[in-house]
């Protein structure tokens, strides 16, 4: 199994093979027999939904690093081996915005598939928390240069950029406790 196409056997280090299976084109290993899943890396994320304000914001991130310098997004990441989803989404949480928040206290609020980028696919569980579960203030850590509470409004106000694919969930993530 794979993140990205392989050209090689992850095993032996043969050249791998187009064959169809189950009305699907994919990898194979002519050596090894075995057929070379290219899989999507599993991700989460968290929305923080601060109900305390006239206009519900919900925590974001600017992201400092590749893909999406510059841009606004739900914490989040991918999961590290072992990991279950909501842990992986308040570990996330903590080292991008040092909010911190108990996996329990997290709702599901999606699970998509993201379109594939350099052809690495990824599936999210994103979650959705009340402010008041949470403990912390914000503050940009690990690959964020910034984090704060941003109602669509304000965001909408601001020249500010989303990241295409999470806005929908900051927008969701907003009035979800309503």
């Amino acid at each position: 199994m794979v993140s990205r196409p392989a050209e090689f056997c992850p095993h032996c280090g043969d050249p791998l093979e187009s064959i169809t299976a189950d009305g699907r084109e994919r990898e194979h290993c002519p050596s090894c027999e075995d057929v070379i899943w290219h899989n999507p890396v599993p991700c989460a994320s968290v929305a923080v939904v601060d109900r305390s304000r006239p206009d519900p914001a919900v925590l974001c991130v600017e992201r400092g690093v590749p893909p999406g310098i510059g841009e606004w997004t739900l914490p989040g990441g991918h999961m590290e081996v072992g990991e279950e989803p909501a842990v992986a989404a308040v570990r996330e949480l903590e080292e991008e915005t040092g909010v911190a928040l108990d996996p329990d206290a997290l709702e599901i609020l999606d699970a998509t598939t993201m379109p594939p980028q350099k052809d690495k696919h990824v599936v999210t569980v994103h979650y959705v928390a009340r402010r008041a579960d949470a403990t912390g203030e914000p503050i940009a850590g690990s690959d964020a240069t910034a984090a704060r509470f941003w109602s669509p409004a304000e965001f909408d106000d601001s020249s500010e950029a989303f990241r295409p694919i999470h806005e929908r969930r900051f927008r969701e993530a907003a009035v979800y406790f309503d």
